[in-house]
């Protein structure tokens, strides 16, 4: 067989970790990994601590150039790849056509603007996703004294807990009754919200930002929707991200609320793959398509897209998708969070058992999809036992009654 053309879009983890595998399992093959940004591989999960002046950017990047140029990977920086050609198997980028074998689709997402008047154009206003953002809402933060973090999801909670880290008076704004909605509960939100007050985080519930008044160009002060008027230096967004899906048009590619993929990551294309937070991946373990856009999954699927995308060229058996997507994050100085499998947040049909201890601050919530254990959330510093235990039991698939269930709480992680 002819040495064999890849082509990865996306240098994120799962694309990266993807062209390195190739490297080592396709040694004669060659790889060229397209980037939209002007940065090599950095670690998207520490730029909060880069926020909060906890690492320095020299810390965040993982790989440089010459990485890449010992490993044979054809690295083109600051290129949007513009069109995917299926029938001639080629991409195009800035005019020119990329020849490709197997092609990897790992365009991640971008973040939702603020859409509320005054918005627009003002220049105080970001989001929060990639390096530059990062470094440009730490130099506002250098001089703000007010800022405003808006949304219900992690990247709001991180831009609010790296405000109040930096000294900056901070109001966070959250649309529904609790951080996380969708996949917290009552009392699980409120074990947050308290570690979130006790480093000093002014929080208003059932609210949105109205309008942007602005002065010269910036933002001086937003309103919400019940009216109330909050004086700012500076405003976050963590308001979701919208999938990079473009590329996929007139393909073929199916797309949901991701590139649906099977548990091979392949695309309904032959020889085309998705991987990371693009993904709508199909998860035999979870026996069900979803997105999980975390650090550990998309390593994951880095490996797994690159062993079967070298298949054809080392007679391997293709691999299925065998991970249990987690995560874990220090919630503000007093609080830790453990999410692992599935939750509420996929599936409104999940039952739920919960334990609270409200004097240690832990909670447990424990998921069970037709008696079959699926995934959990664990917070609480030091509410961690049991995790490998748990794990365990979601890939093995293990059923538990319901007169079972709660024995599981007293799981340790022996």
């Amino acid at each position: 067989m002819a040495d064999r053309r890849y082509v990865i879009v996306g240098n994120g983890f799962a694309g990266t970790t993807c062209a390195e595998q190739l490297r080592k399992a396709d040694p004669a093959c060659s790889i060229v990994l397209f980037a939209d940004e002007p940065y090599c591989l950095y670690n998207r999960i520490a730029l909060p601590p880069l926020l909060r002046k906890q690492v320095t950017e020299q810390k965040v990047i993982m790989r440089d150039v010459a990485w890449h140029e010992k490993h044979g990977i054809d690295l083109r920086l600051s290129t949007r790849v513009d069109k995917v050609n299926v029938a001639e198997k080629t991409v195009v980028a800035n005019g020119r056509e990329e020849p490709w074998d197997a092609l990897l689709i790992a365009t991640g997402g971008r973040p939702n603007p603020a859409t509320a008047p005054g918005a627009a154009g003002a220049g105080n206003v970001y989001n929060f996703q990639y390096m530059d953002d990062t470094l440009a809402i730490s130099r506002a933060l250098e001089t703000a004294k007010v800022a405003v973090a808006v949304g219900g999801s992690f990247i709001a909670y991180e831009l609010a807990e790296a405000f109040v880290s930096r000294g900056v008076e901070t109001h966070w704004l959250i649309r529904g009754p609790r951080f996380l909605r969708r996949m917290l509960d009552e009392a699980a939100g409120e074990l947050l919200h308290m570690a979130a007050r006790a480093d000093g985080v002014h929080l208003h519930f059932g609210e949105e930002v109205r309008e942007f008044v602005r002065s010269n160009g910036a933002v001086t002060k937003i309103v919400t929707t019940t009216g109330q008027t909050i004086e700012t230096d500076l405003v976050g967004i963590g308001l979701g991200l919208t999938i990079n899906m473009e590329l996929c048009e007139g393909t073929g590619i199916e797309t949901r609320t991701g590139i649906v993929t099977d548990e091979h990551l392949e695309t309904a294309v032959p020889g085309i793959f998705a991987a990371g937070d693009a993904a709508e991946f199909y998860d035999p373990i979870a026996e069900q398509h979803y997105r999980m856009g975390t650090w550990n999954s998309a390593g994951a699927h880095g490996k797994l897209a690159a062993h079967n995308m070298a298949a054809a060229a080392t007679g391997a058996d293709r691999k299925q998708f065998d991970t249990v997507p987690e995560y874990s994050s220090l919630v503000f100085s007093g609080q830790t969070i453990t999410q692992f499998g599935l939750s509420p947040e996929y599936r409104d049909d999940i039952e739920t058992e919960m334990e609270i201890d409200r004097d240690k601050g832990w909670y447990r919530a424990l998921y069970f999809l037709e008696d079959r254990f699926v995934g959990a959330v664990l917070i609480g510093k030091g509410n961690r036992a049991g995790k490998r235990r748990y794990l365990d039991a979601i890939k093995t698939k293990a059923r538990f009654p319901k007169s079972e269930r709660r024995a599981l709480f007293a799981w340790t992680a022996e």
